[in-house]
């Protein structure tokens, strides 16, 4: 699928993307620090080194994303699905994984 959907390097800290259809966006290295995404699609998306410290990614679907290096610190993915996700060397500290789906997500 053709990706028209580019963000990477932009700073879109504190912007509310809430329900936003993301698939296979380019957001690789953007600034995304507080955000809202609940609920937005990310399926497919390449985030490679995105900053989601302290984002709202309740619900968010990252199934098959590359969120390799991307920050998640203090960021809520609550019930987030990261199924088949790749999350090399991504900072999960401090974050709420509480009924996250990672199944065959790679570490």
């Amino acid at each position: 699928m053709k990706n028209n959907k580019n963000f990477s390097g932009a700073n879109l800290q504190n912007t509310d993307f809430s329900g936003a259809n993301l698939e296979y966006a380019n957001f690789s290295g953007a600034n995304l620090q507080n955000a809202n995404f609940s609920d937005a699609d990310f399926s497919g998306a390449n985030l490679e080194n995105a900053n989601f410290s302290g984002a709202n990614l309740e619900y968010a679907n990252f199934s098959g994303a590359n969120l390799q290096n991307a920050n998640f610190s203090g960021a809520n993915l609550e019930y987030a699905n990261l199924r088949f996700a790749d999350l090399q060397g991504a900072n999960l500290s401090d974050t709420n994984l509480n009924n996250a789906d990672f199944s065959g997500a790679k570490f």
